[in-house]
């Protein structure tokens, strides 16, 4: 019996995988396997959180696999080389995967497809990570949309997404298994020091895990999502994110148990944020160096303070990583994605905001530093959301938008307990002082918290005038 390679990727499910199915469909033995390609020229390499949720999520994945009475084979090297050594060793004739809209790896998927093409065998990749693909929805004139709710609308007004795919209750295993490498060995996860205690307690990587947690939101949470999802002391969010990253659901089963629950206001919001991981994709797709380069040409000469280079505001940028600028809600921030690998979108735009504005230091520095420590680090949502952020993106109007850190606080977090529960040290401080702990009666001394690094009033109207020398080359 022929077989045919199942290619794993970012899409570690058994549901929804249109691949999968293809795969299926062919009448061939099965072979999944997963590929750890760190050797291709352009792609990212995961970073440091992201590849301890790999470890979990490829183990998870390999247990529901052998339930099938199949298996999970793990080969690390350039994929262009491993791909057809595998082949060779099972006698495989086809090749199937869901697709990937970075350029590295669509040129890549392109270069493998035509290898095997010439030797008479089938590779073929499927939408199987979007709801809708990125040359799908056309913009008017240009190549792509370049704000978020005229993208949106022109999604809506195509047909709703397919129904998802059900998981095989079975796959046919080849007669022989090809080798395979064993996960430990890849030390995906941490070892001297052990730093993901936090991530263990906060996370269960894997589609079962993902699929609890939409119905726990769709549950508990969603009737008051519209209204809650900017407190971060409160659970109103979905924090499907990584589970998203890693395809361990599909937004196509999200967009289905959601609406199954009714098109009300709330459920509208939600959607709309699914639809911004679309909208990220698409401008992914359309300008693929959008984590490098400022989607908007004229911020090539926007004065950071930094010019791009972490050392020459290493202080800094530094007590910005670790929680330590003064300003509570931002190091309640910063300290929540230390210890979790995940922070709350609202306080995701405020520390993002104070970097770029407060401390007028290139998005690119903390683009990179979520990139090593979020769960969720996704090459679309990531680089899109900074930049939206420091205004250099699409659909960055007000560009000059300067988020007051104490403001944010109070209105978001108006008790304080998301900032007493991350910054301990402020725990004693009465409320209406916790957001700017610098006017109480009894300020903590600079040994228990630190001074904050600027002052925001000053620091905004120096971004406003950084802002205004754009404004004038432009």
């Amino acid at each position: 019996m022929s077989a045919a390679l199942i290619w794993f990727r970012n899409d570690l499910r058994l549901a929804d995988h249109p691949a999968l199915i293809a795969a299926l469909g062919s009448g061939q033995a099965i072979v999944p396997v997963y590929i750890l390609d760190e050797e291709t020229d352009g792609l990212r390499l995961r970073g440091a959180a992201s590849r301890w949720w790999l470890h979990h999520s490829l183990q998870a994945l390999d247990a529901s696999l052998r339930l099938l009475g199949s298996r999970l084979v793990l080969r690390r090297g350039p994929a262009e080389q491993v791909m057809p050594e595998l082949a060779a060793e099972c006698g495989a004739t086809a090749v199937y995967w869901n697709r990937a809209y970075d350029p590295a790896a669509r040129e890549r998927d392109a270069r493998i497809k035509l290898a095997f093409n010439a030797h008479g065998m089938v590779a073929e990749g499927l939408k199987g990570n979007l709801l809708f693909e990125p040359w799908e929805v056309k913009a008017a004139g240009s190549d792509s949309y370049k704000v978020f709710s005229a993208f949106w609308r022109a999604c809506r007004a195509l047909r709703s997404p397919d129904s998802p795919l059900p998981a095989p209750k079975s796959l046919p295993a080849p007669a022989k298994w090809p080798r395979t490498d064993r996960l430990a060995a890849w030390e995906l996860r941490p070892s001297a020091p052990d730093w993901a205690g936090g991530l263990r307690a906060a996370w269960t990587p894997g589609e079962a895990a993902a699929r609890a947690r939409l119905t726990h939101f769709l549950d508990e949470a969603l009737v008051r999502y519209r209204e809650e999802r900017d407190l971060p002391a409160v659970e109103a969010t979905s924090r499907l994110s990584p589970h998203l990253a890693f395809g361990e659901i599909s937004p196509r089963t999200i967009w289905q148990a959601a609406t199954a629950r009714g098109h009300s206001a709330a459920t509208e919001k939600f959607l709309a944020e699914i639809g911004w991981r679309e909208f990220s994709y698409h401008l992914l797709f359309h300008h693929g160096d959008l984590a490098q380069r400022n989607f908007r040409p004229e911020f090539d000469a926007f004065p950071w303070m930094n010019n791009g280079a972490d050392d020459s505001m290493e202080e800094p940028i530094e007590a910005w990583r670790r929680g330590r600028t003064g300003y509570p809600i931002v190091d309640a921030g910063m300290r929540e994605l230390w210890t979790t690998g995940w922070m709350h979108n609202r306080v995701r735009m405020i520390v993002a905001s104070f970097l770029t504005k407060d401390l007028l230091v290139d998005w690119r520095v903390g683009e990179r530093w979520f990139w090593d420590t979020l769960v969720d680090a996704d090459p679309a949502n990531n680089a899109a959301s900074w930049q939206w952020v420091a205004g250099t993106g699409a659909d960055a109007a007000p560009y000059f938008r300067i988020f007051n850190p104490v403001l944010q606080g109070e209105k978001f977090d108006p008790d304080g307990d998301y900032v007493r529960r991350w910054v301990p040290e402020l725990a004693g401080l009465p409320t209406k002082s916790i957001h700017q702990p610098w006017t109480a009666n009894q300020p903590p001394p600079a040994d228990v918290y630190p001074a904050r690094l600027v002052d925001h009033a000053v620091a905004r109207e120096r971004a406003l005038g950084a802002f205004r020398t754009i404004r004038k080359s432009a």
